[in-house]
């Protein structure tokens, strides 16, 4: 498994865990750009030492050619100074130096096919990245729409479950009420006080016809 493919995991990890959590749409963005980063980071890193690798091998396979060469020379030179003992073994050497060669120039086409490989890859997530970082905004205002949509929705459906709305209805119904019985309370408070006004007057015009006659009755008596 490639680096960036444990990385992927863990990021699908980590968004999964936040997205069970019920977290806020805007902090999962956050997040997962932050470990996005991080696992960026990460794999550099990780190319990085796996393109020091590939200059070690490469340079191993350079001196160990080199180094066959040379003891190919001294095999030569050995038989030339009529020493077969010394040439069987500096070809020994040189065969050596021959095969570890040809093994790390067999590891360094592995280790190349592995880094063009991660190279592409750090590309991509990196290519992601940017393609996040600029969805972000976008994202975040339609989160903010969905949202107050939402609560448009929730508000518009209390009057249909019989909610705040027809509650604040009938509030509005009962002061309403309270209102026309105030009123009427009122006229019948006024109308009670134009009877006894029409009451009193009939009163006080019986009284003064009594005393007219009771003073009359007084000025006959006195008079005679």
């Amino acid at each position: 498994m490639s680096i960036l493919d444990r990385l992927s995991r863990l990021l699908r990890a980590n968004v999964n865990d936040l997205i069970s959590k019920a977290e806020d749409p805007s902090k999962i963005i956050e997040q997962t750009l932050r470990d996005m980063r991080d696992a960026y980071a990460q794999a550099r890193t990780e190319v990085a030492g796996a393109m020091a690798q590939q200059a070690k091998l490469e340079r191993e396979a350079t001196t160990n050619r080199k180094l066959a060469e040379e003891y190919g020379m001294k095999a030569e030179e050995a038989l030339r100074g009529g020493s077969e003992d010394l040439a069987r073994e500096a070809l020994r050497r040189k065969q050596n130096h021959t095969d570890l060669a040809a093994g790390f120039d067999d590891q360094l086409k592995i280790s190349t096919t592995s880094v063009d490989q991660l190279k592409t890859q750090l590309r991509a997530l990196e290519a992601k990245i940017d393609e996040l970082e600029g969805k972000q905004q976008l994202l975040l205002a339609r989160h903010q729409t969905a949202k107050a949509s939402e609560t448009l929705e929730r508000v518009s459906g209390f009057d249909k479950a019989g909610g705040a709305m027809s509650a604040f209805e009938e509030m509005e119904r009962k002061v309403t009420a309270q209102e026309d019985k105030a009123n009427a309370m009122h006229q019948l408070r006024e109308e009670g006080d134009i009877d006894a006004q029409l009451a009193n007057l009939g009163r006080g015009k019986a009284l003064d016809d009594e005393f007219e006659a009771l003073k009359r009755k007084v000025q006959g008596d006195q008079s005679q």
